[in-house]
């Protein structure tokens, strides 16, 4: 069973998904290796994930290892159809389409509960929340979950710690070959994809205020200034500001920042990170979008009862015109503007972070019973193995620790 938004957009949907197959060779050589072997056999995984074709060549490395999948979209507008379609028609239960109302998101999930899953796959944990406020008795039966993001990591780790949450965790998210790489190159570049597409703005000698100095804050201000844009980091971090100062950006605070920004990017994951004084204090034409999971750190009801009128100039790019007379426009309805304005992050770094959801998978049901109800981290030698691995397939080699170097790692009588 699936419920998707046009059936007729299989072909196209199936190119683009041999296209990201091209560019994951990590998780290709998965599929290969545990084809054979089949460690999710008898496995049921639930997925909460954006329907992306990186997201398609996960889905099937999981059935290739011998997983039934059932499977929504974790944001309502990221899904791509034609992916969707193309899953669809391979057999895949999909509940997913571009443009869900909130109602239709969560009915989305609630479809991939009905074969009672035994393992869940999550990108912001709706999922996982919606079965422990809804439905604990399933819980019963599930070995374990992943987690992709570092919003639904800390709240999960939260609900650990208080002891409610229902069946032990792990932190894809936290992976290096995660957050390193997919948080820092991968929204970095797909960010400022996302914002050029739907405005075609000219990135050099803009001011660009990004709202959080984190792993995506920190991708997004190398690609900006590779454009010749000049950086303003705010932050509530003294650590993260002190990084950014160092990395050569402007440190203030958001009231500040406001006033000088041309484009603003939230990527904080904290709700009301720009509300209504900021939108008056900006400059009229200032653009603002967000890359965070939820939609709440722009205060979309601040806006809207500051305008006099609303208009789309193009599409993913709505005018807000103040009171005040100044223009303001917001990207992608506030939603995160790399997937609802183009197509998330490039193929090749979501082959580590996938790679890593599908070990995890095999790795929950090896250890199935063992694991505490908690979150737990990646095996290090699992990230190790992926980076090497990942080096592999793009060519390079690493040098190896002599015997006599291992044995002076360790040699605390050797001195100076």
């Amino acid at each position: 069973m699936s419920k998707i938004a046009d059936e007729k957009l299989a072909a196209q949907g199936r190119k683009k998904i041999e296209w990201a197959e091209s560019r994951m060779p990590v998780l290709m050589s998965l599929r290969e290796k545990y084809g054979k072997s089949k460690p999710l056999k008898a496995q049921r995984i639930a997925g909460c994930l954006h329907v992306t074709k990186e997201t398609a060549v996960l889905i099937e490395t999981l059935k290739e290892a011998g997983a039934e999948v059932s499977w929504s979209g974790c944001n309502p507008l990221s899904t791509q159809d034609d992916v969707a379609a193309a899953l669809a028609e391979e057999g895949t239960d999909i509940y997913a389409w571009h443009g869900l109302s909130n109602e239709e998101f969560y009915w989305c999930i609630e479809q991939t509960l009905n074969f009672k899953p035994t393992l869940t796959l999550d990108d912001g944990a709706d999922l996982i929340f919606t079965i422990h406020k809804k439905h604990p008795e399933l819980a019963k039966e599930i070995i374990g979950g992943t987690e992709e993001t570092t919003t639904g990591v800390h709240r999960l780790r939260a609900m650990g710690e208080e002891g409610k949450l229902l069946y032990p965790v792990i932190a894809v998210n936290d992976a290096e070959t995660k957050w390193d790489f997919d948080n820092v190159y991968g929204t970095g570049q797909s960010t400022l994809d996302g914002i050029m597409r739907s405005t075609s703005v000219l990135f050099a000698g803009k001011t660009v205020v990004i709202a959080g100095y984190g792993h995506c804050g920190r991708g997004l201000a190398l690609r900006a200034s590779g454009l010749g844009a000049n950086v303003i980091a705010t932050e509530v971090n003294p650590i993260a500001a002190l990084k950014a100062t160092l990395e050569g950006h402007r440190v203030m605070k958001m009231d500040d920042a406001a006033k000088l920004g041309d484009i603003f990017i939230t990527a904080t994951g904290m709700k009301d990170v720009i509300i209504g004084r900021h939108f008056e204090s900006m400059k009229d034409g200032a653009i603002v979008c967000n890359t965070g999971h939820y939609d709440l750190e722009i205060n979309l009801n601040d806006l809207e009862s500051l305008a006099k009128t609303k208009r789309e100039v193009r599409a993913n790019n709505e005018e807000y015109v103040l009171k005040n007379g100044n223009r303001i426009y917001l990207l992608a309805k506030g939603r995160l503007v790399n997937l609802a304005a183009a197509e998330g992050h490039p193929s090749e770094v979501m082959d580590m972070s996938f790679a890593n959801q599908f070990m995890s998978m095999i790795s929950l049901v090896e250890n199935k019973g063992s694991l505490e109800n908690k979150v737990h981290d990646i095996y290090a030698e699992q990230d190790c193995d992926i980076a090497t691995l990942k080096l592999k397939t793009m060519g390079f080699s690493l040098d190896k620790l002599t015997a006599e170097q291992v044995k002076y790692l360790t040699d605390y009588a050797a001195g100076t």
